[in-house]
């Protein structure tokens, strides 16, 4: 199944790459290898804002790794519908987070994540760590 990489993973990874503290990131990539790796559009933003703006192209490079999905009106309904339960029942979580949850429902992906917490409160969604 293919999985979608929450901007957690992205950071860890990068880091990890870059020789910095192991979190799991690339061991966890390693070890689902039959699974396709996409990034949403809105990790994608996530990432790509703790790049100052002369390290776009390194940016670009990292991410040019993934497959990339991009916003539609399903995911934007599939996130209106989100944010409205999790509304209406006092669980309300930020909005980028929403868009991710809604991009992997309605791709049919799961979400990797080191920080599972609100993700989790989105019904149906499949929520994995790493």
């Amino acid at each position: 199944m293919n999985m979608l990489l929450d901007t957690t993973f992205l950071i860890d990874l990068q880091r990890e790459l870059g020789g910095g503290k192991p979190r799991g990131a690339s061991r966890y990539l390693n070890q689902q290898s039959a699974a396709a790796p996409w990034v949403s559009l809105i990790s994608w933003m996530e990432f790509a804002e703790g790049y100052a703006t002369q390290d776009e192209q390194s940016c670009r490079l990292f991410l040019s790794q993934f497959a990339l999905v991009l916003s539609n009106a399903a995911i934007a309904w599939r996130a209106s519908r989100i944010s409205r339960r999790l509304r209406e029942a006092g669980a309300v979580i930020g909005d980028h987070d929403i868009w991710i949850a809604a991009t992997a429902l309605e791709q049919g992906m799961q979400v990797v994540t080191r920080n599972p917490k609100y993700l989790a409160r989105v019904d149906g969604l499949r929520v994995l760590t790493y």
